[in-house]
C-alpha cells in the first residue's frame, strides 16, 4: 500500500518533470529513439555509441620470455597491457603507431619503456613485449633477442632488462646511421655537381636532400640527448635495474612472511604453555633476539643491495657510454654534411652575385653607350631644325659642332670607364 501511495505522488512530479508530446502540442517535436538503440544520433550522423576510443582495441605483441627464450604472438587490450606492466596510459600512449613522439626511454617501478625508432617494446625483468608491426627492424630485433637469450656467454652476468635495451639501442643506432651514410653517398656527388652546372633541377634536389637531412638530424639528436640524460641521471639508471628490484621485492617478501609465521608461532607457543612469571623468561628474550637479527639480516642484504646496485649502474653507465659515441659520430657525419652543404650555398652564392655584377657591368655600359649617341642625336636635332640662326653662316660650323661633340661623348664614356674600373675597389 505504502509503495502505491508512494507511486501515485511520483506520477504527478514526474509528468510535471518530463511532459508528453501529446500533453503539449506547442513543444518541438523530438528524435524518436529507434528500438534497440542505445543512443540519439546527434546531427550530422554521428553515431555516439558505436565510437570507439583511438587505441583502445586489442594490438598484437611480440612477446620474448626470458627464461625460455621462445617467442609468440599475443592479443592484448591497453587495459591488460596496463595492469601486466603497471604502467600509467600515458607510457604506453608513446608506443602508440597512431601517435608520432620522439625517441624515448623510459625506466619506471617494473618496466622499461623503450620508443627507438621502429623498435617500440616494454622491457620487464622477465620478458619483452614488443609492438608487432611490419617493419623488418621489428622482427630482427625479436629474432637477435632470441639468439642472444640461446648463446649467453658464461660470464655474461648482464641482467636480462639490459641486454634487451641493449638490442634496442644498437638497433636504433644502426638503423640512423645506415640513413646517414646512405644520405652522404647520395648528397656529396650532388654537391659537388652543383658548383659546376647550376641548374633549377640539381637546386631542386638540393632542396629535397636538406629537408631530409634536417629530419635525420633532428631524429639523431634526439636519441643522444635521450641517452646522455640517462647517463647523467644514477636515479634513472637505478630505476631500470628491474631484476634487483625485483629480487628485492621478493626477499622482503618472504622475510615478511616467515617472521609473521614465527610471531604467530610463538604466540600459539605462549598460550599453551605455562602462566608466565614476572621477570623475562628465557624464551621472550631468544624471541626478541631472533627478531633484532632478522631485521639486521634484512638491513646487511639491503645495503649489499645497495652496492651490487651501484655496481651495475656503473655497468648501465658503460653500456649507454658505447652506443653514446656510436651516435655522437653519427651525428658529427651528419654535421659535417651540413657544413658542406652550407659551403656549397655559400659558393653559389658568390657566383650569382658575380653573374649579377657581370650583369649590372654591362648595363651600365649600355647606358652610357646610349647616353653617348643621345648627344649625337642631340646635335643632328638641332641643325635639321627649320630656322634661320647665325650658327649656320660661319665656315664649317657643322664640322665644329661634330668634333666638339665627339670629343666629349668619348671623354664622357672614358670618365666612366674608369670611375667603373678603379672607383668600385675604394671602400665605401
Amino acid at each position: 500500500m505504502a509503495a502505491a501511495a508512494g507511486d501515485s505522488v511520483k506520477q504527478p512530479l514526474l509528468h510535471r518533470a518530463y511532459p508528453s508530446h501529446a500533453a503539449s502540442a506547442s513543444s518541438p517535436a523530438l528524435p524518436s529513439v529507434p528500438p534497440g538503440g542505445g543512443g540519439r544520433r546527434f546531427p550530422g550522423g554521428l553515431d555516439v555509441p558505436n565510437l570507439k576510443k583511438r587505441g583502445g582495441g586489442t594490438r598484437s605483441w611480440i612477446r620474448v620470455e626470458a627464461a625460455t627464450a621462445s617467442v609468440q604472438t599475443l592479443e592484448i587490450d591497453k587495459a591488460t597491457m596496463m595492469r601486466r606492466c603497471e604502467l600509467p596510459a600515458r607510457d604506453l600512449r608513446l608506443l602508440d603507431p597512431l601517435f608520432v613522439y620522439p625517441s624515448t626511454v623510459l625506466g619506471r617501478e617494473r618496466a622499461i619503456v623503450v620508443n627507438l625508432e621502429q623498435i617500440r617494446c616494454v622491457i620487464t625483468a622477465d620478458e619483452v613485449l614488443l609492438l608487432n608491426s611490419l617493419d623488418s627492424y621489428v622482427l630482427q630485433y625479436a629474432a637477435e633477442l632470441q639468439r642472444r637469450l640461446l648463446q649467453r656467454a658464461e660470464g655474461d652476468e648482464l641482467p636480462f632488462e639490459f641486454r634487451a635495451l641493449e638490442l634496442a639501442l644498437e638497433a636504433a643506432c644502426s638503423f640512423l646511421d645506415a640513413q646517414a651514410a646512405e644520405l652522404e653517398i647520395e648528397a656529396y656527388p650532388l654537391l659537388d655537381e652543383l658548383t659546376s652546372k647550376i641548374s633549377t633541377l640539381n637546386l631542386e634536389r638540393a632542396r629535397r636532400l636538406k629537408s631530409r637531412l634536417v629530419a635525420l638530424t633532428r631524429r639523431v639528436q634526439k636519441v643522444r640527448d635521450e641517452i646522455e640524460q640517462l647517463m647523467d641521471d644514477d636515479g634513472d639508471m637505478a630505476e631500470m635495474y628491474l631484476t634487483e628490484k625485483k629480487m628485492r621485492m621478493e626477499s622482503s617478501v618472504f622475510g615478511d612472511q616467515s617472521l609473521l609465521g614465527y610471531n604467530s608461532a610463538g604466540a600459539v607457543g605462549a598460550s599453551v604453555s605455562a602462566p608466565v612469571s614476572p621477570v623475562s623468561s628465557p624464551t621472550e628474550s631468544r624471541k626478541l633476539e631472533k627478531s633484532f637479527s632478522l631485521c639486521r639480516s634484512r638491513h646487511d642484504s639491503t645495503k649489499g643491495s645497495d652496492n651490487t646496485m651501484t655496481e651495475h649502474i656503473q655497468e648501465l653507465e658503460m653500456l649507454l657510454e658505447a652506443y653514446f659515441v656510436v651516435i655522437d659520430s653519427t651525428l658529427n657525419k651528419l654535421t659535417s654534411l651540413k657544413e658542406y652543404i652550407d659551403d656549397t650555398e655559400d659558393f653559389i652564392n658568390i657566383q650569382l652575385d658575380n653573374v649579377r655584377n657581370q650583369l649590372i657591368q654591362f648595363e651600365l655600359l649600355l647606358t652610357t653607350a646610349t647616353f653617348v649617341v643621345a648627344i649625337f642625336g642631340v646635335v643632328a636635332g638641332i641643325f635639321g631644325m627649320n630656322f634661320e640662326t647665325s650658327v649656320f653662316e660661319i665656315e664649317n660650323a657643322f664640322q665644329w659642332v661634330l668634333v666638339i661633340t665627339s670629343v666629349t661623348g668619348v671623354f664622357i664614356f672614358c670618365s666612366f670607364l674608369w670611375f667603373f674600373k678603379y672607383k668600385r675597389l675604394m671602400p665605401l
